[in-house]
This record gives structure tokens, sequence and C-alpha cells, in this order.
């Protein structure tokens, strides 16, 4: 496997991030900020450019690429195979009723024999990854990994924009497979935050919308554990996500981040789901704990046959909500995988509105929030 990675700008174009390459990948992936990609110009010159390749990629809230963040790139990463087959679908989530019925479709597109494994992204507006992803676990083999995330829009959460092989679109849903019997695909996901105050009841919910935590309007809850912050709701909530786990559950819940408030009902959207029955409750998280999160989210990643010839590569999707928390340290948390994955690992990714891996402890692909997650590809020998 070998990669070529770009970056682009209106002066220059596209040009090489590193060192220029002539490989013939047959996908690339790109993220970019949204006004870059509504323009178009540059998405047109990565497909006249790479003509006979798979190119997607989505709208951000800020770009990674080696080691470096931005807030308004764009940055690619080219992929040529030695020893892997790839296919490549897209849909629109207009043209189904649900989010999981677009996941089940999603997932019946790929031919079943020998995938290994699926990286998605989606919109992530318009889209509630929860049922998208249960949708494709329905109707993918169960050892197949998805991996993935949800387009950003800085920190607007109005539009976000995902491409297949055309411009930049609202409601797209992108994924490319894996086959193969050398294709490796190690992933990890671990957030850093704390839990903190009472737990309380989800006792009224329907899919991603959140009405009452023990019987009570939940913004109003809401409001009163953040005190002056709730003065900036939606944005605060970032700050502030919210466990969930079953009541039978221990250990690590599931994360989810608000995306919208209704102060008419006194309800709150989230980007996943918030089933009713399940026990809530309020995090925070400090920078050093982000960093040392991402940091575990990479040392999760089996690397024992990583020092094989060929390059790897990183895809990290980031929540934004963490991005908001560590500020100017951002970079710090890409560093910190950078060195736990060590030289001759590439790194391309995003900050998005959601993140899609195999769950730590039950290893079923879910939507989280506010984690790290890193998809690690390379070829075995």
């Amino acid at each position: 496997m070998r990669t070529y990675q770009l970056i682009w700008d209106a002066s220059n174009g596209w040009k090489a991030y590193e060192e220029e390459s002539t490989i013939q990948p047959q996908w690339v992936l790109f993220f970019g900020q949204k006004e870059l990609l509504e323009d178009g110009k540059a998405i047109q010159e990565l497909m006249a450019k790479f003509p006979d390749s798979q190119i997607f990629g989505c709208s951000t809230a800020g770009e990674i690429i080696g080691e470096e963040v931005f807030d308004d790139s764009i940055v690619a990463t080219a992929v040529a195979f030695d020893q892997t087959t790839t296919q490549a679908t897209s849909i629109q989530i207009k043209e189904y009723a649900t989010s999981y019925a677009a996941g089940l479709d999603l997932g019946k597109q790929f031919n079943p024999e020998d995938l290994k494994a699926i990286f998605v992204i989606s919109d992530g507006h318009h889209v509630n990854g929860s049922e998208l992803v249960l949708g494709m676990r329905e109707s993918l083999p169960a050892e197949v990994v998805i991996t993935g995330g949800l387009a950003g829009d800085g920190g607007k959460f109005e539009e976000t924009l995902v491409a297949h092989n055309g411009l930049p679109e609202a409601g797209r849903i992108a994924a490319i497979g894996f086959y193969g019997e050398k294709i490796r695909i190690g992933h990890g996901s671990v957030g850093g935050w704390d839990t903190f105050g009472p737990e309380r009841m989800i006792t009224k919910s329907k899919d991603n919308v959140l009405y009452e935590l023990d019987g009570k309007p939940a913004l109003e809850l809401y409001k009163t554990y953040l005190g002056e912050d709730a003065e900036r709701l939606p944005a605060s909530a970032l700050e502030f996500p919210l466990s969930i786990r079953a009541t039978d559950q221990q250990g690590i819940g599931t994360v989810r981040t608000i995306l919208s408030i209704n102060e008419e009902d006194g309800s709150m959207t989230f980007a996943g789901n918030v089933p009713e029955g399940f026990v809530a409750q309020l995090m925070m998280a400090s920078f050093d704990q982000l960093v040392t999160g991402a940091a575990d989210a990479a040392k999760s990643i089996d690397l024992s046959e990583a020092k094989s010839e060929g390059d790897k590569l990183a895809i990290m999707v980031s929540c934004v909500g963490r991005k908001i928390v560590m500020g100017q340290h951002t970079p710090e948390e890409v560093e910190a995988v950078a060195e736990i994955l060590g030289p001759g690992s590439q790194q391309i990714g995003f900050y998005s509105y959601g993140e899609i891996s195999p769950h730590a402890e039950s290893g079923f692909c879910e939507l989280h929030n506010q984690t790290m997650t890193i998809t690690y590809l390379f070829e075995a020998p």
C-alpha cells in the first residue's frame, strides 16, 4: 500500500503535503472547510488529477493532516493498494424514509464475499447516525468492521456536505469497502471524559430526541446543571455531553452530543439515539484528559503486523466538542496519536459531528460522540 498526501490553497491549488508521488490510487479521501468545498473548484481539480479513482470526502469542523490541525483548508490522501480491492458507493438520504432504511440499503450494496471492513462518511445534519449504523449492521456480515464519521460545519450545525465522484452536497452518504486477505483494519475509539452529577432515567424520548429525564423536561434540567453556561446553548452543550447506558450495563457508556434545542417543548436533539429506559449522566473533561484519551485510542490498535513494508494510514475522526474544550491545545491529541503509531504512518482526519467505530466493550459498531476514533489501514506481507 502506498499513499500520497496533498493540501489545497486558493493560490496554488493542490500541492504535495510533503513529497511528490506518481502513484495511481484506487481511492482518494479528502476533508475540507465547507465554504471551500461549496466553491467546487478544488474538488473538480482533484477529480481531474485522479480521473480513475474513487474520490470522496466531506465538510468538517477542522481538518487533520500529518500532525497539524487546520480550520480553513482542504486536505487529501491518495491510496494505492497493492493486494486489496475496493468497492465504493453512495446514496442520498432524501430518497429514504428513515436513516435506518438508508443504512440497510447502503450495506446491501456491498458484495459480502471476502469483505473485511467499510469506511463510511455521512451527512451530519440530516442523518441519524445511530440508525444509519444499525441499518448497515443488519445488512452486513457480523465480522465486517464499520468505521467512519459524520460530516461537520464548524460550530454552526446548519448544513454539512459529502461528495462521491462529484461536487459535495447535503444529504449524501458515501462508503468504501475493503476486500482481500492482506488488508488489515485496526480501530480504536476513546473519549477521556468524566461523568458528574446524579444519574437520571430517560423517561421520554424518540430516536435521537430527548424530552424527559426523571419525568421532567430534559432541557430544564440540563440548564440547571449548566448554570451560566446555559446562556450559550446549544454551543455550550459541546463542552458538556451526555453519557448514556442501559440499566444492566456497567462500565463505559455511549457519549451523546446535543445538536439543537427546542425551547417550546423543552427537548434536545442529539447526534445519535437516546433510548427510553437508559440512564443518563452529564460529562466534562480537561484538555489533558482528552489528549490521554486520544493516545489510548491509538494504544488499543493492534500494531503487531504494522512493521511490514509499505505505508500505513491512520484516519482520525475526532469530535468538534473535543476541539472546543482543547482550544489551542487541539494539535496535541493528533501528536499523541502520531507518537504511539510511530514513524511510517501517514495521518489524515477531521473534526466531526459524530464518530463511527466498534464499541470498546461490546464490540458492536456504533455511533459515538466526543471520542477520538482511529481507523488504521495497511497491507500485510
